[in-house]
């Protein structure tokens, strides 16, 4: 069960407003969380805290394939992403780096920034103070992957087993 303050945002948020490309040269952990989504909130990373949850609309994490907006977000210590759907390679980036998605249609209208919202991974479900949203639960492998840390601490833990 996740628990996390909301931060909202709309349709289309792209790579390139999630990890700005000047800012891609450095593989530094501290440097892509200072300027995380700085392209629609200059100073989202200042107020953003471990544990909070990005709420967004259709299409999160279109544009590039840049695996590094999906680290920029984890490393800023957002707990998850719920939005009305991914951009297909956003999804599978933040998925092999551990960062929970949760697809849920209906979030980005029900619920509001600064609110606390509870996420059930296992059973699919977003608690709001307006009500509980079903969402599409990821399935088990892929919640593997996240509680690993990603795909390659999972597949390091499974090379470990056999």
């Amino acid at each position: 069960m996740l628990k996390g303050r909301v931060w909202k945002f709309g349709d289309d948020v792209d790579t390139d407003v999630i990890i700005p490309a000047k800012y891609l040269r450095s593989v530094d952990q501290t440097v892509w969380p200072k300027h995380v989504l700085e392209g629609l909130d200059p100073s989202f990373s200042l107020k953003v805290k471990l544990g909070d949850i990005i709420v967004a609309g259709k299409n999160f994490g279109c544009g590039s394939s840049r695996e590094q907006a999906a680290l920029a977000i984890k490393w800023a210590g957002v707990a998850a992403v719920i939005a009305e759907s991914f951009a297909r390679i956003f999804f599978r980036n933040a998925i092999n780096n551990g960062l929970p998605l949760i697809e849920c249609r209906g979030i980005s209208k029900l619920v509001e920034e600064g609110e606390v919202i509870a996420v059930d991974l296992d059973r699919g479900e977003v608690r709001t103070n307006n009500g509980m949203l079903r969402s599409v639960p990821l399935p088990p492998f892929l919640q593997e992957i996240v509680n690993s840390g990603g795909l390659v601490e999972y597949y390091k833990a499974r090379k470990k087993v056999h």
